[in-house]
């Protein structure tokens, strides 16, 4: 028993310098800043990983010194060339001019990269084909028609025989005589009707003077707001000249007497104008800033009269050839008389033209109709307005140098054999007599 008391002895001896720490209790909890002992087990190597950026040190946040006057200077390394991406498109080589070699650009104006500068002589040809009855022709081909300017003919490259939409002035003669004005007045419903929603309008009026009601619009409430205020218009007075009272010829009366007995009576009846060139012109200006893929048609409802316009005839006519406008009329009045259109060729001294209609529409390519009744007039509408929108139109490109000269040209119908028959009647062909070629615009 005394040995083992003194080997207890000595390793109390032992461990003196170090003292134990109680265990822990149950309430508190272990230091976790003892390590454990370590494995024999060797944990999984973790994945690695990218390294964070580190802050430099106080060493490398330091400039770099410039290199002294014997030392040389650094290299840099270049940077590393990206390998050709297979899938990429190699971008394209654009090069630059030298400099000073560029346009200089002004301020406020416009760029314009590119500007090509060409002139095409196409020349449009609208054509009306119609059998012995007044019928209109389906069914023609291109090869059915031949087309000659100046004697020589011509190779088409455009044909079409589908309707076109149209750009219509409708020009009205308020200087008629009541009684055909009012006529004109009741069939304003059966005009409106004739047009499509693909159509626009624009309506005129003149007598002394030309003025436009309408701007161009569709067929809608506008369209519908200007015909009917012009339902109430009055025409021209149809009574006997005034030759007696205050306002006779004669001069102021006072008690039924002249003032001055001396004075020489003269009867000047009054003489209104018919300014229907001017009209005609007004209206063929505005049609010619319109959409170019429309057909281009002046409409005009008229006795065909002319007198005291300021524009002439051939004037007015070159505008419409320049900008291919046809010119479609209704003659009413004095003019549906039969018989009357003989008299269209004579010039009256002080009348002016009896009907002038009929040669604007041989030129451009139209169609006139003459009606004395309402459903005549209604008629003749819907006829013309149809006609216009149903044409073959044939196109070519002119060889000949723009220099605003007159041409003619002449369409054929390709049918030698024609004889007279249901089967294949005779046609009856109408188009412009030429055109004006347009110089090139500076």
């Amino acid at each position: 028993m005394w040995l083992v008391l003194c080997f207890a002895g000595v390793l109390r001896a032992q461990s003196s310098p170090q003292q134990s720490s109680p265990p822990p209790s149950a309430g508190q909890k272990q230091d976790q800043s003892i390590p454990d002992a370590p494995s024999t087990v060797q944990p999984p190597k973790p994945a690695p990983e990218t390294p964070l950026p580190q802050e430099p040190t106080q060493q490398e946040a330091q400039p770099p010194q410039a290199p002294g006057a014997n030392e040389a200077a650094p290299r840099e390394n270049p940077p590393p060339v990206p390998e050709p991406n297979p899938a990429v498109k190699p971008p394209v080589n654009v090069r630059t001019v030298p400099e000073g070699g560029a346009t200089k650009q002004t301020q406020g104006a416009q760029e314009e990269l590119f500007k090509i500068v060409t002139n095409v002589n196409q020349v449009m040809v609208p054509v009306t084909v119609k059998d012995d009855s007044g019928r209109l022709v389906s069914g023609l081909l291109a090869k059915d028609f031949s087309v000659h300017e100046g004697g020589k003919k011509q190779t088409l490259n455009f044909f079409t025989s589908d309707p076109f939409a149209l750009s219509v002035a409708v020009i009205l003669d308020l200087g008629m005589k009541d009684v055909d004005v009012q006529r004109v007045n009741h069939t304003y419903p059966a005009l409106e009707g004739v047009f499509s929603e693909f159509d626009e309008v624009s309506i005129y009026s003149y007598s002394n003077v030309v003025s436009q009601l309408s701007g161009w619009t569709a067929v809608g409430e506008k369209l519908s707001a200007t015909l009917s205020s012009l339902a109430n218009v009055r025409g021209r007075n149809n009574g006997p000249p005034v030759t007696s009272g205050p306002l006779g010829p004669q001069g102021p009366m006072v008690n039924g007497m002249p003032i001055d007995p001396a004075a020489p009576i003269v009867y000047t009846p009054t003489q209104e104008s018919h300014v229907l060139n001017d009209a005609i012109l007004r209206a063929g200006l505005d049609l010619a800033k319109r959409d170019k893929t429309r057909r281009k048609v002046i409409f005009v409802i008229s006795d065909g009269r002319e007198y005291r316009s300021n524009a002439s005839y051939h004037d007015v006519l070159k505008v419409l050839l320049t900008n291919n406008i046809m010119v479609y009329a209704v003659g009413v009045g004095g003019s549906a008389i039969p018989g009357y259109n003989k008299l269209e060729k004579f010039h009256l001294p002080r009348f002016g033209y009896s009907d002038i209609l009929p040669k604007y529409v041989n030129a451009t390519g139209g169609e006139v109709s003459n009606a004395l009744t309402r459903p005549g007039i209604e008629d003749a509408y819907s006829r013309l307005i149809g006609d216009a929108r149903n044409q073959y139109t044939l196109g070519y490109i002119t060889h000949e140098p723009p220099t605003g000269a007159h041409r003619e040209i002449e369409v054929l119908v390709n049918r030698p054999s024609c004889k007279r028959s249901s089967i294949r009647p005779c046609v009856d062909l109408t188009a412009k007599e030429g055109y004006y070629a347009a110089p090139p615009a500076r």
